[in-house]
């Protein structure tokens, strides 16, 4: 199918993000208007709460949009998903004859601030790329015990928290923590030296559901999906994971892109997983096509630097579709609720500029490798910025979902000392 051609000028670029194919939901802000819904077409948005105030569309239980957040919208269900989407890309359309109508209710994401575009209810982060589990546990056990026993048979993950979601281009400081060098006996209370992002896909639930649910269902909730970095201080998470897996570790920042891309927009890039050398249980088994061919790239600015790459992967080296993860988070009956984040897990390939954290391409800090301005890097330095890009193109059709970005700030004043210091 080729690019569909919108009145939108800019949504015709074919270096856009947001073409017609592709209208991503999110939340926006300008100095005259609060927090609304919005839809990106090429360089402009679409004001849903003004298009609803003014009659130009109309969802099930109308008004909808009079909230800051898409989650309203998304509990109303997959048939009202798309035909919403079919009305606004009538709306878009080149040939939707009274353009004009519709100009007062857009407004330009240059002059825009844009937000977490749901609520977050309740978080969980995966394990599932199978090379980013090999790499990672090579470089923790060795070779001979990178991957433990059940990583074929399920997904694994923990449940985060959905308290520190941020959207992107947020700043967030060096976490402190315990830290245990090998070379000393005990513990210390100090900022992370090993401070890391990690390249994930996340996966939004659209419909609450209760008890066990086979991978076709769980598929069916999901609404769309966002750009995540998983932040991770390494070194906390080493002390700290045994035996129950990261806690503190994962809990400063996970960043966000502000664009939920729906799971429609992505349809005409599904593909298959990588081949299994382990048969999955029946009620994992899916349809063959659980992925997406989505590019995804890394990059890295240094304070007062350029831009460089550090990654170029790719979505479908994934070994568990959220959809597979979502069905094994309800095995055991947990119900999913609308505006649940669920992680992918690190993306990393099988080849060195394919790797998807920091660990991975410093190889745990024994490789350290060079910048444009030839500085060094192990770990995130502070006021480093990481940015995540991602985007899938097939046949003239390109479907983006702009950047994930972040800086790493200096760790705060120790608060222990803080507080001591006045009382």
């Amino acid at each position: 199918m080729p690019l569909k051609e919108s009145w939108v000028t800019s949504a015709n670029d074919p270096l856009t993000n947001f073409p017609l194919n592709n209208l991503p939901y999110g939340v926006f802000s300008t100095c005259d208007l609060g927090k609304r819904c919005g839809v990106a077409i090429g360089d402009m948005i679409f004001d849903c709460r003004a298009a609803e105030e003014k009659g130009f569309i109309k969802v099930a239980k109308s008004p909808t949009f009079q909230t800051q957040s898409w989650n309203n919208f998304m509990s109303l269900g997959p048939v009202v998903w798309e035909k919403f989407r079919t009305d606004i890309t009538k709306l878009l359309s080149k040939n939707f004859t009274n353009k004009t109508i519709l100009e007062s209710i857009m407004v330009s994401q240059e002059q825009s601030e844009l937000h977490l575009p749901f609520s977050v209810t309740e978080f969980t982060d995966f394990w599932s790329c199978k090379q980013h589990a090999v790499n990672a546990g090579t470089i923790l056990r060795g070779p001979e015990n990178a991957l433990p026993p059940n990583w074929q048979h399920m997904p694994i993950g923990y449940n985060g928290r959905a308290s520190s979601i941020s959207v992107s281009g947020s700043k967030i400081n060096r976490p402190w923590g315990q830290l245990r060098e090998a070379s000393k006996l005990n513990p210390y209370y100090a900022p992370s030296k090993k401070f890391d992002f990690e390249l994930e896909l996340g996966a939004i639930i659209g419909v609450s559901s209760v008890g066990p649910l086979t991978v076709k269902e769980a598929d069916d909730l999901i609404f769309g999906y966002v750009l995540l970095n998983d932040w991770s201080a390494r070194d906390i998470q080493a002390w700290e994971g045994q035996p129950l897996g990261p806690f503190q570790a994962k809990a400063t920042s996970t960043t966000i892109s502000p664009w939920i891309v729906t799971k429609e927009a992505l349809k005409p890039f599904r593909c298959p997983p990588p081949e299994r050398e382990v048969e999955l249980l029946n009620y994992l088994k899916d349809d063959g096509i659980g992925l997406y061919d989505i590019e995804l790239i890394v990059s890295l600015t240094p304070k007062d630097g350029v831009a460089n790459i550090l990654t170029k992967t790719n979505y479908s080296e994934m070994y568990f579709s959220s959809a597979q993860q979502i069905s094994h988070h309800t095995s055991a009956g947990c119900p999913m609720r609308v505006g649940d984040l669920l992680g992918s897990g690190t993306v990393s390939g099988p080849l060195k500029h394919q790797r998807g954290s920091m660990l991975e391409l410093s190889w745990g800090g024994r490789e350290p490798f060079s910048l444009s301005n030839g500085e060094k890097r192990s770990f995130l330095e502070d006021f480093d910025t990481v940015t995540f890009q991602g985007f899938s193109t097939l046949n003239g059709q390109k479907v983006g979902f702009g950047e994930c970005s972040g800086t790493l700030l200096p760790a705060l004043v120790d608060l222990y000392k803080r507080k001591t210091t006045e009382h």
